[in-house]
């Protein structure tokens, strides 16, 4: 039986969307936008700081899935909890609009007329990742749980916003839910994920 699954997975009549979960068809796999700015501040990170574990990506990539389309931009700069303010201090070398786990007031007083923002913050330990020609960016399974976790940085991808991003996420590409709600307990929100899944699975039904 397992021969004949992981036979049937090689050749595209089952993906795999987590332990012992399987769907039919073809894997899509998710590849998020690698922008010129995230790659450069990416290979500065990695030589300024060669044994540190970096996230980046710009929220751009969320536009794929949201209805309505919001103007102004983070880049998210993902880092181990030590290294926050090192990097904090370096990326301010170089760039004007940092911020280091801002709050909503912080974003809102100053960051009216930045386009793109940097926001540095801790990675959670485990996050799943994946690394795009040597750059290390999210997962759509990172990207999907950040958002119902973080309602500041994510604020424009709340509500009914959030229920259009899973609905089509889900849709258009292969959503490994093991991975997801594993990362999400290291969150600590994994059952109010789950139930949230649940409300709203009769959407991609």
């Amino acid at each position: 039986m397992n021969w004949r699954i992981y036979d049937l997975v090689q050749n595209g009549i089952l993906q795999r969307i987590g332990r012992g979960k399987f769907t039919i068809g073809e894997e899509k796999k998710y590849t998020p936008e690698i922008s010129s700015t995230i790659k450069t501040v990416f290979k500065k990170l990695k030589i300024e700081f060669p044994y540190t574990n970096i996230c980046v990506w710009n929220t751009s990539v969320l536009n794929e899935f949201m209805q309505h389309q919001p103007n102004h931009f983070f880049i998210l700069v993902e880092t181990d909890k030590e290294t926050t303010n090192s990097v904090f201090y370096f990326l301010r070398e170089i760039k004007k609009s940092v911020f280091i786990e801002p709050t909503n007031d912080i974003l809102e007083k100053y960051n009216l007329n930045e386009r793109e923002t940097f926001i540095i913050k801790p990675i959670i330990s485990e996050a799943p990742t994946q690394n795009i020609n040597g750059i290390e960016t999210v997962t759509i399974e990172k990207m999907l749980v950040d958002i119902f976790c973080d309602d500041v940085i994510f604020s424009a991808q709340q509500g009914g916003e959030m229920r259009t991003i899973f609905k089509n996420a889900f849709e258009k590409y292969t959503i490994n839910q093991s991975k997801m709600l594993r990362y999400a307990d290291r969150r600590r929100k994994k059952e109010e994920l789950n139930q949230f899944i649940k409300t709203i699975s009769n959407l991609w039904q």
